[in-house]
């Protein structure tokens, strides 16, 4: 699974940066959530995976920090992102005669820009916080790598606070825009459904389907680790639910979207025949 993400989001990127066709809004926002799932992969993949080979498993409190902060803000970000994403097919569908203006390169660069910002500033402040209270017992994280209830499980000291506000932040990062995007996709599938062509109708559904997907697996997954910081559910049940977002989550992602047709088309001129095997006359 792992070289299976890497290589659909890398494939993801290629295609929607070199091909002229995919120089749109929609591509714009999944380049940035292949970029996303591709650094959310490589900071907790590869240290699981040694681990399943270690008998001793070990990691720093600075590393399993910067683990803890990559984890957030990248989880912020793409949380934002998806958001966007859905904002950006509502409007196409729904007011395709104003999609041009509302929807132009700076409105789209400066919508990424928030995203990054907004992950930047959580991913520090709660990082920051968690890390400043006294640790106690044995220091063995019950999980497969730094996320915030283990870690909070390890505190020997009120964390109330800090709860409220993970709380808080789950809420406005995961469930808002999930709930958000609700509405758009009734008015989205009601715009759709009155569409004269058949065609027109199912690429547009197919589209909306694919973005409804992984909104949902993501933000469900994410929502329920985070509404209970000190988890009420087993250890087993909470990696579960935590692989589903880490690696199941961005392995889907590209395989979702790179079932279009405009992405599967930008590929093969990529990386077509002819770029590799063309003719050379042979020398007399």
């Amino acid at each position: 699974m792992f070289p299976i993400t890497l290589t659909g989001n890398f494939l993801i990127i290629v295609a929607a940066t070199t091909d002229p066709a995919l120089h749109t809004p929609m591509y714009y926002f999944l380049k940035n959530l292949a970029l996303i799932d591709i650094c959310f992969t490589l900071n907790i993949v590869p240290k699981m995976l040694v681990d399943l080979l270690l008998e001793r498993k070990v990691i720093s409190l600075s590393a399993c920090a910067l683990q803890l902060y990559i984890v957030i803000f990248f989880i912020t970000s793409e949380c934002f992102l998806l958001g966007a994403m859905a904002y950006d097919r509502y409007m196409a569908i729904c007011h395709p005669l104003h999609y041009v203006i509302t929807m132009n390169r700076k409105v789209c660069i400066h919508m990424v820009i928030a995203c990054w910002i907004a992950g930047i500033l959580l991913s520090v402040g709660l990082t920051g916080w968690l890390f400043s209270y006294p640790f106690c017992g044995s220091k063995e994280i019950e999980h497969f790598f730094c996320d915030i209830s283990p870690i909070l499980d390890l505190v020997c000291s009120v964390t109330h606070l800090f709860e409220l506000l993970v709380f808080v932040a789950t809420v406005v990062i995961v469930l808002i825009p999930f709930v958000l995007t609700a509405p758009s996709y009734i008015q989205m599938i009601h715009t759709i459904l009155q569409m004269p062509s058949a065609e027109g109708r199912w690429k547009a559904f197919f589209t909306c389907i694919a973005h409804l997907m992984v909104v949902t697996l993501f933000c469900c997954t994410t929502g329920l680790t985070r509404l209970k910081s000190k988890s009420k559910v087993s250890a087993n049940s909470r990696k579960l639910v935590a692989l589903s977002y880490t690696v199941v989550t961005p392995m889907l992602n590209p395989i979702i979207y790179g079932l279009q047709n405009k992405v599967k088309h930008a590929l093969r001129r990529t990386f077509g025949r002819r770029q590799f095997f063309s003719k050379v006359p042979l020398p007399r």
